[in-house]
């Protein structure tokens, strides 16, 4: 298995999808629902979540090639939508707790997306399967989508424990990290995107 690359799967959509950073919204759409209610609710958030995530990563390809989009500008735009999710980290504006009334059912719309498949982390995943070579590639993007979408869903499932943990202050400093370093993943992603389509040029 490429183990480099599982690292590097982890880490991005570690910090993309934000599990210690979901735990706030998650208890505020999910504030009115008894404790068993509010499980189901996170496992049927993560069932979409992986749904979407999946489908993306299989499909991907085919998408890209009937719309004769390259993998230079699909990095570009992945790079840039992850500047935007950075933004928002660092400073702090969510939509989730703002348009959670208007939602039937929150495991859906928005935890299951686009909180926690978003534009940003479908984009990495299609980026991680282009660059997967052979079988261990695709192992290791699996491998990490599925700890990834784990953590996810342990965060939500103990929600309550991990906010008492962190401290409402510790929540915030978590979120604040994660969109420094996932500000440093998008500018990294549109500086690769700028070299390969310089390559293709030259």
């Amino acid at each position: 298995m490429d183990l480099q690359l599982l690292a590097s799967v982890i880490v991005t959509l570690f910090v993309i999808m934000d599990p210690p950073g979901t735990v706030p919204i998650f208890m505020s759409l999910t504030a009115q629902m008894s404790p068993k209610d509010r499980n189901r609710s996170a496992f049927q958030a993560l069932l979409v979540a992986t749904g979407v995530i999946v489908v993306f990563a299989i499909f991907g390809q085919s998408i890209l090639n009937y719309m004769h989009i390259s993998l230079a500008a699909l990095q570009g735009a992945g790079g840039l939508l992850l500047v935007l999710i950075a933004l928002q980290l660092l400073t702090g504006s969510t939509s989730g707790e703002e348009n959670a009334a208007k939602y039937k059912n929150v495991a859906f719309v928005p935890l299951g997306t686009p909180l926690m498949a978003g534009p940003g982390a479908i984009v990495a995943v299609m980026v991680f399967v282009q660059q997967s070579k052979d079988l261990s590639g695709y192992l290791a993007v699996g491998l990490g989508i599925a700890v990834v979408l784990a953590s996810l869903y342990l965060a939500m499932r103990f929600a309550g424990v991990v906010q008492r943990v962190l401290g409402e202050n510790g929540v915030e400093l978590v979120t604040r990290i994660a969109g420094l370093l996932l500000s440093a993943i998008a500018v990294q992603m549109i500086a690769d995107s700028v070299t390969a389509f310089v390559k293709g040029v030259a």
